[in-house]
C-alpha cells in the first residue's frame, strides 16, 4: 500500500532494482544509501509518466500540471523566464483542418444541424441535409452525412502532413513580418524571434486542430524586448495572411491523385491579457486550457491508444464507424509504395497523425525535464532531515535496472482506490478554496456597503 501510494496510485508503474549511494567528496564517508533490497518484492516502483488520462489518470494529472507551468511561464514569467515577457506581443491562435465533407454538429439557438438544400440527395442517394437539433452526447455528432462522399483519403493525408504544414506556417509568418517592416527575410532573426507553444486536439469529426500561444521576442529570446515595430496587431495580420496562403503539396499518386494540405477557413485569434480582471483570454486561462487538452488523445473521439499490428484489429479498435473507416484508410494507403514515408500503418491508431501532442519553440519557456528535476530535488530535500545530506558537492553513485511494469489484479484495485482518493482530495481542496474566496469577497462587499 505504501509503495503504491508513493507513486500516487499510478495505473502502470515501472519497477527497478538497484541502489544509490551518496558519499562525501573528501572523506568518502557514506552520507546516504538506498537499496531496493528493503523494498516490497525487492524492487522500487516509479511512475509511468503517461500523459493520456485514459491510460493513467494520476500521471496524466501530474503531466497536465507541468504543462500548465510550462505554458504559463512563457506568458507571465517564472521558471527561468523573465516577467517582462508579459509586455511582448502574445496571441492565442486556433488553426483547424479544412472540410472533408459535411458532418453532424451542434448549432446555437436551436437551429437545425444542416438545413436541407434544394438538391436534397447526393449522388449516393443520401440526404445532403439534417433537420435534427443535436445535443451533447449525440452519437451522430462528428459523423459524415454520407460516408461515400466523405474524403477519407484527404482526411488521413492531412493528418500526415499537419506537422510540416505548421512548420511552413511559422516560416511564412516570419517572412511576412520581415517584409511588412522592410527587413530582409534572412535578417529577421537579428531583430525579432517568433516563439510558440501549441497543443493538438481531436475534434468530434476526428480531425486535428491546433491551439497555439504565439509570441514575439527580441533576437535572443524572452530576455530581450522585441523591436518597437513589433505589435500584437502586426503579428495577427501576419498570422491571418500566412494561414490563408501556406500549403504543403504531396507528390502525385495514382491512388489518391494530387493532394495539397492547407488550413481550414475557421481561424480564431485572441490577444492575451495579463492584468485585466474578467478578461476572457488571460495568462492563467490560456495555460489551463492548453493543459486540459494535453491529457486527451484520439480515444476521446472513439479511437485507440495502442498501435495496430494488423488490419484485422481495426474492427475491434473502435465502435465508431467513422473512426474505423479512417483507420482502414490509413492501412490501405500505408501499403502503397509512394506513401511509405508517411508511415500511415504505424500511426493508423492515431488516424495518420504522428506529431507530438504538445510542441514548443526552443526558447519559449522552461522544459518538462527542468520541471521534473526541480520536483525531484524538492522531494529529496524535504525527505532529508540532515542538512549535510543535501551537500551539492556530494558524489552520487547509482546503479539501476528495469525488471518489469504493471500491477497484479489485486494491486490494480488498490491503485485505483488510491487514485480515486487523491482525486477526491483535490476536489475537496478546490471547493474549499472557492468557498474561502467567496467568503472573503462577501466580507469585502460588506465593508464597502
Amino acid at each position: 500500500m505504501d509503495q503504491i501510494r508513493s507513486v500516487g496510485g499510478c495505473a502502470h508503474p515501472i519497477y527497478l532494482v538497484g541502489y544509490t549511494t551518496v558519499r562525501d567528496p573528501d572523506s568518502g564517508a557514506v552520507l546516504r544509501h538506498f537499496d531496493t533490497a528493503s523494498e516490497p518484492g525487492g524492487r522500487l516502483a516509479v511512475r509511468c509518466r503517461n500523459r493520456r488520462e485514459t491510460r493513467c489518470a494520476p500521471c496524466s494529472y501530474l503531466h497536465a500540471g507541468d504543462t500548465f507551468q510550462l505554458v504559463r511561464s512563457g506568458l507571465a514569467g517564472g521558471k527561468g523566464t523573465p516577467s517582462e515577457v508579459r509586455d511582448h506581443p502574445r496571441l492565442f491562435v486556433t488553426l483547424t483542418a479544412p472540410s472533408f465533407g459535411p458532418v453532424h454538429h451542434i448549432t446555437e439557438g436551436g437551429k437545425q444541424c444542416l438545413p436541407r438544400r434544394e438538391n436534397g440527395n447526393c449522388e449516393h442517394g443520401r440526404s445532403r441535409g439534417c433537420r435534427l437539433v443535436h445535443s451533447d452526447g449525440d452519437p451522430l455528432l462528428g459523423q459524415p452525412l454520407c460516408a461515400a462522399c466523405y474524403d477519407y483519403a484527404g482526411h488521413v493525408l492531412w493528418h500526415a502532413h499537419a506537422g510540416l504544414l505548421w512548420s511552413r506556417f511559422c516560416d511564412r509568418v516570419r517572412r511576412i513580418l520581415a517584409t511588412s517592416v522592410g527587413i530582409a527575410q534572412n535578417k529577421l532573426k537579428d531583430h525579432a524571434r517568433l516563439s510558440f507553444a501549441k497543443v493538438a486536439e481531436y475534434q468530434l469529426r476526428a480531425a486535428i486542430h491546433y491551439h497555439a500561444v504565439v509570441r514575439l521576442d527580441g533576437p535572443s529570446g524572452p530576455e530581450v524586448p522585441p523591436p518597437e515595430w513589433a505589435s500584437a496587431a502586426l503579428l495577427e495580420s501576419a498570422i491571418r495572411e500566412a494561414a490563408d496562403e501556406v500549403t504543403v503539396p504531396m507528390p502525385y499518386s495514382v491512388a489518391v491523385g494530387e493532394f495539397v494540405a492547407r488550413w481550414g477557413t475557421q481561424l480564431d485569434i485572441h490577444a492575451i491579457q495579463s492584468f485585466i480582471d474578467g478578461a476572457p483570454v488571460t495568462d492563467d486561462r490560456v495555460a489551463a486550457y492548453v493543459a486540459k487538452y494535453v491529457g486527451k488523445s484520439v480515444s476521446e473521439v472513439g479511437g485507440a491508444d495502442r498501435r495496430l499490428t494488423s488490419a484485422a484489429e481495426i474492427q475491434y479498435a473502435s465502435s465508431n464507424t467513422h473512426i474505423r473507416t479512417l483507420m482502414g484508410t490509413c492501412w490501405r494507403l500505408g501499403g502503397l509504395g509512394e506513401l511509405e514515408d508517411l508511415r500511415l500503418r504505424q500511426w493508423a491508431h492515431a488516424l495518420g497523425y504522428r506529431g507530438h501532442v504538445l510542441t514548443k519553440s526552443r526558447v519559449y519557456s522552461t522544459t518538462y525535464t527542468a520541471l521534473r528535476a526541480a520536483r525531484t530535488d524538492h522531494v529529496r530535500s524535504a525527505s532529508s532531515a540532515d542538512p549535510e545530506n543535501q551537500d551539492e558537492t556530494a558524489v552520487t553513485e547509482s546503479v539501476w535496472r528495469y525488471v518489469g511494469s504493471g500491477h497484479t489484479p489485486g494491486a490494480a484495485e488498490l491503485a485505483a482506490g488510491i487514485a480515486r482518493d487523491h482525486a477526491e482530495a483535490r476536489r475537496f481542496y478546490k471547493e474549499a478554496k472557492e468557498d474561502e474566496g467567496w467568503a472573503r469577497g462577501a466580507m469585502f462587499c460588506g465593508r464597502e456597503l
